[in-house]
């Protein structure tokens, strides 16, 4: 199995694209350390995925509870933790730029650019002990293209890519880091959101909307949770040892740079 005698923690665990990847580390082997901001639902997933898994909420953007989850998934799991995730993230309220809260744009902000940068920072001194370690962070087709009316979300999740890249550069060779940059991901409760978001702003059915987004895309198909999961796992495995700094679309060829 790809990541046996291996730690994972992920976060963001209690959403659709988190809790996919947690379940595919642990079928994959893995013991998962799993963190949510919704307790409930954290709780029903650390359920499923059974014994091998401990589990923690804690809110991202709070310094304190990074760090006490990551000292719970060492004291679970003999110190070590081998691979990051960092799925959790937010949209925020789309609409017009001159609409835009200041409270929104810092949410956003804090919750994909501040809960990612906490936990590598938390993480990375566990890895360097270990001297081995990957990290995949969550950007967003929005981050490479920007996304209208989603200038909040486009502008943090741009700087995600540029925070991976960085990092990269400082920890290597011992420590690789990627991201991922998921389109429009259909299952999920971001794009129920946006959607609906877009139907608000533009007045149009969410269908219609659908039918839009759609079309934009070579492969006919919105991405689909398993297809973000693959190429996630991908990137935390040994099979992605020569990869380090990369931002992979996974949007059907909506984006290609």
């Amino acid at each position: 199995m790809e990541f046996e005698h291996q730690v994972a923690l992920v976060t963001g665990a209690a959403g659709s694209i988190g809790q996919a990847v947690a379940t595919r580390l642990a079928a994959e082997g893995a013991r998962v350390f799993v963190t949510d901001i919704d307790q409930a639902r954290l709780s029903e997933v650390a359920r499923q995925l059974g014994p091998r898994c401990g589990a923690l909420a804690a809110d991202v953007r709070d310094a304190q509870q990074v760090s006490a989850v990551v000292r719970a998934a060492c004291e679970a799991f003999g110190g070590r933790i081998d691979v990051l995730v960092n799925v959790a993230g937010m949209v925020g309220q789309g609409g017009p730029v001159e609409q835009l809260s200041v409270q929104t744009w810092d949410d956003v902000f804090a919750v994909n650019c501040r809960g990612t940068f906490l936990f590598c920072r938390e993480v990375v001194p566990v890895m360097k002990r270990a001297g081995r370690g990957s990290i995949v962070n969550f950007s967003s087709k929005s981050g490479k293209t920007g996304s209208a009316l989603l200038s909040a979300y486009s502008a943090a999740k741009a700087a995600i890519i540029g925070f991976t890249q960085a990092l990269a550069y400082e920890l290597a060779p011992q420590i690789r880091v990627n991201c991922v940059c998921p389109g429009i991901t259909a299952q999920t409760g971001v794009w129920a959101q946006v959607s609906a978001d877009y139907s608000r702003n533009l007045g149009l059915p969410r269908e219609a909307v659908v039918r839009q987004f759609t079309a934009k895309v070579p492969l006919g198909r919105l991405a689909r949770v398993e297809d973000v999961v693959e190429v996630t796992c991908f990137l935390a495995s040994d099979r992605a040892a020569y990869m380090t700094g990369q931002a992979i679309n996974i949007t059907g060829g909506r984006e290609m740079h």
